[in-house]
């Protein structure tokens, strides 16, 4: 009985709860980077994905673990305004055989900063193009107080660790730079099941 009392007193100090991506205007993933003629942006916003947070108490408040997380967005969801940009973008992206990228976490550490804010230490999985590399991001969280999770982070990357050539423009003309940052904002809210 003492084993069962203990069990069931554990899940209460750490409740787990599975939260999936809301899909709002408030969703921004981009892809930018530099070119011999300008800088540019890729926006999506259908970006898909979950999280299982654990909470301190009975409550949704306290942040305490974040024991899974994934984010995937179709490629072509990357939209610039140019659509000379995104075609080769798209082909630099070999979109004809990999559709998606995808973010898996593997592990993450929690670091209350102000009240409902935390800094999220994590490493992970992310696939682009069909390479998966290792990466590890800061990503800050506010539990909101509807008890959605805002997510925002950013990473610096190289085109070539994925085995993505940087793209060319007007007969090679204009050449993408090989450095591109991933910016997000995403929001969790808890599943309803």
């Amino acid at each position: 009985m003492i084993a069962v009392f203990l069990s069931g007193f554990a899940q209460i100090l750490q409740a787990q709860s599975t939260y999936t991506i809301e899909q709002t205007k408030d969703i921004d993933m981009r892809l930018s980077g530099t070119s011999t003629l300008h800088n540019w942006t890729m926006n999506a916003q259908n970006t898909t994905g979950e999280a299982n947070f654990g909470f301190k108490g009975s409550g949704d408040q306290q942040l305490s673990s974040l024991k899974s997380l994934t984010f995937s967005l179709i490629v072509q969801d990357l939209k610039s305004g140019e659509k000379g940009l995104d075609k080769n973008a798209y082909k630099a992206l070999k979109t004809d055989q990999y559709k998606d990228i995808d973010y898996k976490l593997t592990s993450a550490t929690i670091m209350p900063e102000k009240e409902g804010k935390y800094l999220i230490k994590t490493q992970g999985k992310l696939t682009i193009a069909g390479v998966t590399k290792d990466i590890d991001m800061d990503v800050y969280a506010v539990v909101n107080k509807d008890g959605s999770i805002t997510c925002t982070g950013s990473d610096k990357l190289k085109m070539t660790d994925y085995q993505v050539k940087p793209p060319k423009f007007m007969l090679g003309a204009m050449k993408t730079g090989d450095d591109i940052t991933l910016n997000y904002t995403l929001i969790y809210k808890k599943s309803k099941s």
